[in-house]
């Protein structure tokens, strides 16, 4: 399960969050200048027409944009409730994992672990998105592999996605990142051809903002994630050092290229 929360780090309740600070951290101090940061944060509304609210005083949420705001959202949820499955989270992207035999026991056991974490969810002001939060598998059997998970919230069957995206990363059924390599791809090649006009024989950019455009366009985006993809069977999708035939899929001796 990959769990969305509706505007997560908008709904941290304050009073809330100012206890569970208290547990954490033992000085007094540290806990009142962190929430005056925190709560310390009005804003007014402008229209087209010059006129203006009258200003308001945010009650929940944390800064956005904030360095400190995903420390501070895991530490809001660092109570979360136990569940049967294992509870995997980067800031406000939660994904829940159960491992079986039988696709009921799985079923059954996401849909109790999912009643267990709405309720959580329901006690501290947070809001869970039903249709965004999707149900996924993963396995090795082609059999089964036009089977669906049916898990059920609030009784509403949640949605199930075949190719989930979870911090960036699109996700297959048998892991083999090939859907997130043959995005990738895409995406570097319109960067290439960009940078190759910067680089003109006649004209084009100095050779240190084109290795800073490098840096940030290609270089950053190629290796995001790299240690989850780098020893797919498809790297040779955006692997520069591999040969036109061999790209093209007729390898005469894949292991003599490097694959990422």
């Amino acid at each position: 399960m990959f769990v969305d929360l509706t505007a997560a780090y908008n709904t941290v309740w304050h009073r809330d969050f100012t206890c569970k600070l208290l547990q954490l951290l033992p000085d007094r101090h540290m806990v009142d200048m962190t929430m005056e940061m925190v709560g310390n944060r009005s804003f007014t509304l402008h229209t087209g027409n010059a006129k203006r609210s009258r200003l308001r005083r945010l009650k929940n949420g944390v800064p956005q944009g904030c360095v400190l705001a995903p420390l501070l959202f895991n530490i809001y949820i660092s109570d979360l409730t136990t569940t049967v499955s294992r509870k995997y989270a980067y800031a406000d992207d939660l994904a829940i994992m159960h491992a079986d035999g039988g696709w009921l026991a799985v079923q059954e056991s996401l849909s109790k672990d999912m009643a267990t974490v709405g309720e959580y969810l329901q006690t501290w002001q947070l809001k869970l998105s039903t249709t965004k939060t999707v149900s996924a598998v993963f396995h090795l059997n082609n059999k089964e592999a036009k089977c669906e998970l049916k898990v059920n919230f609030n009784n509403e069957t949640l949605t199930f996605c075949s190719e989930p995206k979870y911090l960036g990363v699109t996700l297959d059924r048998s892991l083999t990142n090939r859907r997130h390599l043959e995005s990738l791809r895409k995406k570097l090649t319109s960067r290439v051809a960009l940078l190759r006009r910067l680089a003109g024989s006649g004209w084009g950019a100095g050779e240190t903002t084109l290795r800073t455009a490098t840096l940030a366009l290609v270089h950053s985006t190629a290796e995001y994630c790299a240690p989850v993809w780098c020893r797919s069977a498809h790297t040779r999708l955006i692997d520069p050092w591999m040969p036109a035939s061999y790209t093209s899929g007729q390898p005469s001796n894949p292991r003599r290229y490097p694959t990422c």
